[in-house]
C-alpha cells in the first residue's frame, strides 16, 4: 500500500470514528469524498496555517455541510487547529466541531453550511470578488491576486433552486477560477436519485457556460487530483463529476440506509481492519509528515507571496499603496454624504439612497453589490460605476438576474472573501426569497446591506402579490437582523453608518413614493434607533411611534389629537437599535407616564409591542389589500388621518 492511500485509509477511519464517537452525523458522504477531498488538500489548496486569513489563499466552500466529520479530519491531518480531541467533541455543545461548519468556530472554516445550495452561491460570491480584485492589482508579473475558490457539491446541493440561480450566474460571468467538487453518489435521503432527477448535469452545466470534467472513478485519488490540475487550466468555471460510492467500504454502501448511518462497534472494526488500521483517533508519523509536506509548502508559498509582494511596493507603489488602502472604512466621510444628499430631502427614500449610495461608492474602492433585476425601480446603482460582467471586471454594479435567493448569498460570499462592502436589493415583498441567505448572513454576523423599496401597501395598484404586510415581521424575527426603516436622508445615513462603520448586517426598507420634509428628524437620533421628533410636552397623554413612511402620518394625526391630548411623536427608524439602549434613554423617549402609546405602521408586525410597553397598541395591516391607487388602498387599510385619530381617541375612551 503506498502512502497516500494509508493517509486515505486513515481519514476515512478518522472521520467514522469522529461520527461514531458523536452517535450521529453522515457517513455515507465522508467516506465515499474522502479521496476527492484528500486530493485537494494535498496537491491543491493553498492555505497558511499560520494565518488561516491571508489575502491570496485559496477559498474552500462545504457546500455539502454535513460532511463535516471529513472536513474536520483533514483539518486535523494537515496542521490546522482541530485537534484529535475535538474531533472527540464533534457535535458537542461549544466544541470546535459542531454538526456542519461554522464561521469563527473552527479554523479554516471559511462559511458557515448547511442549508443545501447556499454554499454554491458564497462560492460564486467569492469567485466574483476574486475577479475584482484580481483585474484592479495585478500586473505583467504580478499576480498578486491569484486564488481559486473550490466549493464541495452533493445531488442535494444541485437540487436547490440557489444552486441553480447561482451558477446560472456564474456561467455568464465566466468565474474561470471556480471549481465545483461534484461528489454524484446518486443517492438522496429517500433513495436513489432516480427518483426526482433524470435530468443530465454535465449537459445542463455545459449549457449554463461552464467547463464539465467527468471522473467515473471518483473514488480514486489518482483520477480525482489529475481532474481538479485540469480544471485549473480552463477559461471558464468548472464542474467536475466524480462518479462515487457513498459510504464505501461498509456493508450499506451505495444505499441511502448509509447517508447518516452510524456504525455499530463490530462493523467499525471490520471496516478498520479492512483498511488495514488498527488505531482508534490516531495519525501515525508517516501520514502525518505526507501531510505536513503539504502544510509546508503552503506556508511556503505564502512567504513566496509576501516577497512578491514587497517587490510589487516598489515597482508599483500606487497600485501597492491601493492595494494597502483598499478596504479602509475608517476614512469614510458620513457628514459629506450627509450634505451632499440633504437637496434630495422630500424625496422616496429609494431616490435618496440611489445618491447616498454613489456618494458611498465613491469613497470606497471596495463597495459592490446589485439588485435582482429591479435596478431602475429600487434605485440601489452606483451612479457612473459601470456593471461587472465578465469583459469588465471594474463594474460596482452586479446584475444578479431575478434570483433574490442566489443574490443574497453571492454578497454574502463576496463579503467573507475579504472586507468589501457589498450590498442587494429587490423590492421588499419578494424579501421572503431571500430570507435563508438572511438568515445565514446574520448567524454568520456578515456586514451586508440590503435595500428593500416598495416598503407599504402605498405600491398600490400591483395588487397584493406586491404589498408587503408580512414581511418586516419576518425580517426582524432573524435573530442578528437590524431593520432600519428611514422617514428621510439623515436617519438612512445613519443607518449606513450603523452598518458600514460597526459591521452589522443591516436591512433597509425604503419607499417608492415621495415624503414630504419632517421637521424634527435627526441623525444622532435615528443612530439610538428611535427618538422624539415631536416634544409638544413633558408629560405627554399620547405619545405616537412610527417608522420611515408613517412617520408623517403621524405627524399628521398628532396635529389633530393635540386639539384634546398632549402629543409627543416618536420617529423609530430601527427598533433592534432602540431596544439597545438603556433603559433610561428608552423611558425617557417613550415615557411610562403617558397614557397611551400607538405604533403606527404598515405592517402586522407585533415586535412593536416590545418596545411600546404596557400601556402599548399597534396599528397596523391585518389583510391584504385589494389593487388600486396607493391613496385609494391606503384609504381601504385605514392609513388615514380621520380614522387613525378615531382609532386613538376610541383607545383613550375605554382607558378613562
Amino acid at each position: 500500500m503506498n502512502i497516500t492511500q494509508k493517509a486515505i485509509n486513515y481519514l476515512k477511519v478518522l472521520s467514522a470514528e469522529t461520527i461514531s464517537n458523536a452517535g450521529s452525523g453522515h457517513l455515507g458522504v465522508s467516506l465515499g469524498a474522502s479521496s476527492i477531498l484528500f486530493a485537494l488538500f494535498k496537491d491543491h489548496l493553498n492555505f497558511d496555517v499560520s494565518d488561516t486569513d491571508y489575502l491570496n489563499r485559496d477559498r474552500f466552500v462545504l457546500s455539502a455541510g454535513h460532511a463535516s466529520a471529513l472536513y474536520y479530519s483533514l483539518l486535523s491531518m494537515f496542521g490546522f487547529d482541530v485537534s484529535l480531541q475535538d474531533l472527540k467533541e464533534f457535535r458537542k455543545l461549544d466544541s470546535k466541531t459542531p454538526g456542519h461548519p461554522e464561521l469563527h468556530i473552527t479554523e479554516g472554516v471559511e462559511v458557515s453550511t448547511g442549508p443545501l445550495g447556499q454554499g454554491v452561491a458564497n462560492a460564486v460570491g467569492m469567485a466574483i470578488a476574486e475577479a475584482v480584485m484580481e483585474e484592479r492589482f495585478n500586473t505583467v508579473g504580478f499576480d498578486i491576486i491569484n486564488n481559486y475558490t473550490y466549493c464541495f457539491v452533493g445531488d442535494g446541493c444541485l437540487m436547490e433552486g440557489v444552486a441553480q440561480e447561482a451558477v446560472s450566474l456564474a456561467g455568464s460571468l465566466k468565474l474561470n477560477k471556480l471549481i465545483l467538487l461534484y461528489d454524484s453518489n446518486e443517492v438522496t435521503i429517500d433513495g436513489s436519485l432516480s427518483l426526482t432527477n433524470k435530468e443530465s448535469v454535465g449537459k445542463k452545466f455545459s449549457a449554463m457556460g461552464w467547463n464539465v470534467i467527468r471522473v467515473p472513478k471518483g473514488n480514486s485519488y489518482f483520477f480525482c487530483t489529475n481532474a481538479i490540475a485540469r480544471a485549473k487550466k480552463s477559461n471558464k468555471p468548472t464542474i467536475i463529476i466524480f462518479n462515487t460510492t457513498i459510504g464505501i467500504g461498509t456493508e450499506k454502501e451505495g444505499t441511502s440506509a448509509v447517508h447518516s448511518g452510524v456504525m455499530s462497534e463490530k462493523e467499525l472494526n471490520e471496516f478498520k481492519q479492512d483498511l488495514k488500521v488498527k488505531e482508534s483517533f490516531f495519525i501515525p508519523s508517516d501520514v502525518r509528515e505526507l501531510c505536513m509536506a503539504t502544510t509546508r509548502r503552503g506556508k511556503l508559498n505564502h512567504e513566496k507571496w509576501n516577497q512578491n509582494l514587497a517587490m510589487y511596493s516598489s515597482t508599483h507603489p500606487e497600485l501597492y499603496k491601493s492595494l494597502m488602502a483598499f478596504f479602509d472604512r475608517k476614512k469614510i466621510n458620513f457628514d459629506r454624504i450627509l450634505r451632499n444628499i440633504a437637496k434630495y430631502d422630500g424625496s422616496s427614500t429609494r431616490k435618496i439612497n440611489q445618491h447616498a449610495l454613489s456618494e458611498l461608492a465613491y469613497q470606497c474602492p471596495q463597495m459592490i453589490g446589485g439588485t435582482a433585476d429591479v435596478g431602475p425601480s429600487s434605485l440601489a446603482v452606483i451612479d457612473n460605476a459601470g456593471n461587472f460582467s465578465a469583459g469588465y471586471r471594474r463594474g460596482k454594479n452586479i446584475h444578479f438576474g431575478v434570483r433574490e435567493h442566489a443574490m443574497t448569498a453571492i454578497t454574502n460570499g463576496i463579503a467573507l472573501y475579504e472586507d468589501f462592502i457589498t450590498f442587494d436589493s429587490t423590492f421588499l415583498a419578494f424579501s421572503t426569497y431571500a430570507l435563508p441567505a438572511m438568515r445565514m448572513r446574520c448567524m454568520m454576523k456578515v456586514p451586508v446591506m440590503s435595500f428593500y423599496t416598495h416598503d407599504s401597501i402605498a405600491v398600490g395598484q400591483d395588487g397584493p402579490s406586491h404589498q408587503p404586510i408580512e414581511q418586516l415581521a419576518q425580517l426582524r424575527a432573524i435573530i442578528g437582523n437590524t431593520v432600519f426603516r428611514p422617514c428621510d436622508y439623515k436617519e438612512l445615513v445613519a443607518g449606513y453608518t450603523y452598518s458600514v462603520k460597526d459591521y452589522n448586517p443591516t436591512t433597509f426598507i425604503l419607499t417608492r413614493q415621495d415624503i414630504p420634509h419632517i421637521d424634527g428628524t435627526s441623525y444622532e437620533g435615528a443612530l439610538c434607533g428611535g427618538y422624539v421628533i415631536q416634544n409638544n410636552s413633558q408629560k405627554p397623554d399620547i405619545i405616537l411611534v412610527a417608522s420611515g413612511s408613517e412617520v408623517e402620518l403621524a405627524v399628521k394625526v398628532a396635529k389633530e389629537l393635540k386639539k384634546k391630548f398632549n402629543v409627543n411623536v416618536v420617529s423609530m427608524p430601527s427598533i433592534e437599535i432602540f431596544d439597545k439602549q438603556s433603559n433610561s434613554y428608552k423611558s425617557k423617549i417613550i415615557n411610562k407616564d403617558a397614557t397611551l402609546v400607538v405604533g403606527i405602521e404598515a405592517s402586522n408586525d407585533y415586535k412593536w409591542l416590545k418596545v411600546l410597553g404596557e400601556k402599548g397598541v399597534f396599528f397596523g395591516v391585518e389583510n391584504y389589500v385589494g389593487s388600486g391607487s396607493p391613496q385609494d388602498v391606503l384609504n381601504k387599510a385605514g392609513f388615514t388621518v380621520k380614522n387613525i385619530v378615531k382609532f386613538v381617541e376610541n383607545k383613550m375612551k375605554s382607558i378613562k
